[in-house]
């Protein structure tokens, strides 16, 4: 696979996503992405994405001012 942005190989990786959710702010690491050894780009793998957002809904829901967390691997 290649990075969409330089062209670089995407190797298997984790990165870490922050959001403001207006209320407060959202951390998450641990996540697992594809990281391109060449800029350091991350895309998040489907299932990654969906668990950042299921937390990131549950923050917001609670109006959480902080909240960090990482992703449990399997």
């Amino acid at each position: 696979m290649k990075c969409a942005i330089c062209g670089g190989n995407m190797r298997t990786g984790e990165t870490m996503v922050s959001v403001d959710t207006g209320d407060g702010v959202v951390v998450v690491r641990n996540v697992p992405a594809h990281v391109c050894d060449q800029c350091g780009e991350d895309w998040l793998t489907d299932e990654s994405s969906r668990q950042v957002e299921e937390i990131v809904a549950k923050a917001k829901n609670d109006k959480t001012q902080v909240e960090v967390v990482a992703l449990a691997h399997a």
